[in-house]
């Protein structure tokens, strides 16, 4: 077994800085100087500067969260072009706070000073780091907005004020919903645990927990009717994740937040151990189709470095609390 988990261990380090950096830092006891040198690596080479590279006039795809119509890649991307695209700001955004990228490096500054005065939403020209109307769009605007050091309590005090009565959030809510959703609650409370670890001024903690408890009540995929699966899409897991959810984003929500696992994730945490591969990895099971800057895995069915290097690290704070 250990053996085993070395093998993997040594396969994670050998990708892309963000990956190497985040294995480091949440999986050994590699020293903070080792972690923030390898950290120090993801904008200035791999995937985090290539992404960089990509982005001209302050925006990337010269959009907020689409590309703009008459958009043109400079360079050769892949994926769907029927399906929605993920190469416009807010997604690529969302991209390089996943990999950890050093909000204080000075290409990255340079990066975000330009989203905040060149990029605006498609919906009403609004400016980009004040958000639009979507609580799913919203929530991806303040945890990029948190993470790289933007004044978002606008936004915080308006997500807090759409929470919905079952305690999660909806997109769908401005069209009449009472119900919240999955995948757009666990965008608010990503948005809201950055916001709030960021030192933001507005009190969202009592929203962010009543948020954990619609997730927890269900047992992070079950209907609350049946106890059912109440997406069967939800149990395969994805990265990037987008605006879906699944049951590993859903955890790896609740170990960022850190404490003690409430026994109520007792069935998620199942899960992901059975997903395991007999070589210690996790597969790639559903990439939510639409053009993106490039690959970041091998494609479904195959080992998944990102959902590898999330799985072992919920189990590690999963276990490491028992």
């Amino acid at each position: 077994m250990t053996q085993l988990a070395d093998e993997t261990l040594r396969w994670l380090l050998a990708g892309d800085p963000s990956i190497r950096w985040q294995t480091l830092a949440g999986l050994t006891d590699a020293p903070p100087q080792e972690v923030a040198a390898a950290r120090s690596e993801v904008a200035e080479s791999g995937w985090g500067k290539d992404l960089l590279d990509q982005q001209s006039g302050g925006r990337w795809a010269d959009g907020g969260y689409f590309p703009a119509r008459d958009w043109h890649p400079a360079v050769p991307i892949t994926g769907d072009p029927e399906a929605q695209p993920w190469v416009a700001t807010l997604p690529t955004l969302r991209l390089l706070r996943a990999f950890g990228i050093e909000p204080d490096h000075p290409r990255v500054r340079s990066a975000i000073e330009g989203v905040a005065e060149h990029c605006t939403w498609e919906y009403d020209d609004l400016p980009f780091f004040d958000g639009e109307v979507e609580p799913c769009i919203n929530g991806g605007a303040l945890s990029v907005g948190a993470y790289f050091g933007r004044d978002m309590d606008a936004l915080a005090t308006r997500l807090v004020g759409e929470r919905l009565p079952d305690g999660g959030w909806n997109c769908e809510a401005e069209r009449g919903s009472t119900r919240s959703s999955f995948h757009t609650t666990i965008c608010v409370l990503e948005g809201l645990l950055d916001y709030e670890r960021g030192g933001g001024q507005v009190p969202v903690a009592e929203a962010r927990r009543g948020g954990e408890e619609y997730l927890l009540s269900r047992a992070l995929f079950r209907r609350a009717s049946t106890g059912e699966p109440a997406d069967d899409s939800w149990l395969e897991f994805s990265f990037p994740t987008q605006w879906y959810y699944d049951v590993l984003r859903g955890l790896d929500y609740f170990r960022d937040a850190g404490g003690t696992p409430d026994q109520r994730l007792t069935d998620a945490l199942d899960l992901l151990r059975t997903k395991r591969q007999p070589d210690g990895t996790w597969l790639l099971e559903n990439t939510h189709p639409g053009l993106v800057w490039f690959d970041l895995d091998d494609g479904d069915g195959a080992p998944s470095r990102w959902n590898t290097l999330r799985a072992l690290r919920v189990l590690r704070w999963a276990d490491g609390n028992d």
